[in-house]
């Protein structure tokens, strides 16, 4: 079950970055009709076209949108230390937009999975049975998450990761490229699994686990506040 296009008629992109650039593949793809790009620093620069979509303007230019027919897609990618995609998402909720989920063509998907607003499955990524996945998530090119996995809001996880059965994953948590979490641990709130590692036991959150030793150490004052925000 999925957050679907409902009523909405188009869709306006937000951000143009690397990530937005894959959306728009994903958007292109399942031929959807994504009429413009709202970018603060296109706008700026007086630049009127982005890779085909007008430039509508910067965040402010969503004021002029028929919430009702106009559906969002955040092409804000997250990286560990910043929460402007999470930021950009809950503003634009609070103004009564909506972020329809989006299924790249190519991924699998099973009908028992549940995804909520802003869900973004991105090419050859895999979802199995009875997996949950909390809003404004990301699964990212040929990721999997397996069955039985509860995963919350604003999480990501990154190209090929594997996510085994029955993991729990807290808000705003980070899977890194390759990385691997085995069957039934839960991976704490805010926690950051770092590319190529292999989670072998629980990870509290606001940690970090990192290289092929598998250490976790706690996460920087400085970004633990600015996810906090």
């Amino acid at each position: 079950m999925s957050q679907s296009l409902g009523t909405l008629r188009h869709l306006v992109m937000l951000g143009a970055g690397g990530h937005a650039k894959v959306l728009l593949s994903l958007a292109n793809a399942s031929r959807l009709h994504v009429i413009g790009v709202c970018d603060p620093e296109l706008h700026r620069l007086g630049i009127l076209e982005w890779r085909g979509l007008a430039v509508l303007g910067g965040d402010e230019a969503l004021d002029q949108l028929d919430r009702t027919r106009v559906g969002l897609i955040n092409g804000i990618g997250q990286v560990v230390g910043s929460n402007l995609r999470r930021v950009l998402y809950e503003s634009a909720v609070s103004k009564g937009f909506q972020f329809p989920s989006l299924v790249h063509p190519t991924a699998f998907v099973d009908e028992t999975a549940v995804l909520s607003q802003g869900v973004q499955i991105m090419a050859g990524a895999v979802i199995q049975p009875d997996v949950t996945l909390g809003c404004n998530t990301i699964i990212n090119t040929g990721a999997s998450v397996d069955h039985d996995c509860n995963v919350a809001a604003h999480v990501h996880i990154a190209p090929g990761a594997t996510v085994c059965g029955n993991v729990q994953i807290g808000s705003g948590a980070f899977v890194g490229a390759g990385a691997t979490v085995i069957q039934g641990l839960v991976l704490g709130e805010c926690a950051v699994v770092g590319a190529g590692t292999v989670m072998v036991r629980d990870l509290p959150a606001d940690s970090i686990l990192l290289g092929p030793t598998a250490r976790s150490r706690s996460v920087p004052d400085e970004k633990h506040k600015e996810g906090k925000q």
